[in-house]
């Protein structure tokens, strides 16, 4: 092996970078409970506005919508074409299990 042609010791950097990126979405919901339950940590005897608390809440909202936009369109990206084209059973949708069964089923199951 040179010390030209350094390849990874592991995973790939493709599979890498998509694990953090999953990784980034699953824990965005404990990161929301975060700083949504962080105004109740303040200390309330200063006298804080309940505007400032409230104009807060709506960043945090806002920075969080941000976020999770951005790790989606990251994922779409990283993942490829591992979409419905690929074969995969995607469900309901065109294309997916619901569109190949039989005509007159139509996916409800027993009646």
């Amino acid at each position: 092996m040179t010390e030209g042609s350094r390849q990874p010791l592991f995973l790939a950097r493709r599979s890498y970078r998509l694990r953090r990126l999953m990784d980034a979405a699953r824990l965005m919901p404990v990161l929301a409970t975060f700083l949504f339950l962080l105004p109740l940590l303040w200390d309330s005897r200063e006298g804080r506005s309940t505007a400032a608390d409230g104009i807060y809440l709506i960043v945090a909202w806002a920075g969080l919508i941000l976020a999770a936009y951005l790790i989606s369109r990251r994922l779409a990206h990283e993942a490829g074409g591992a979409g419905p084209s690929d074969g995969d059973d995607a469900g309901p949708g065109p294309g997916g299990e619901a569109a190949r069964l039989p005509a007159g089923t139509g996916g409800a199951g027993p009646r």
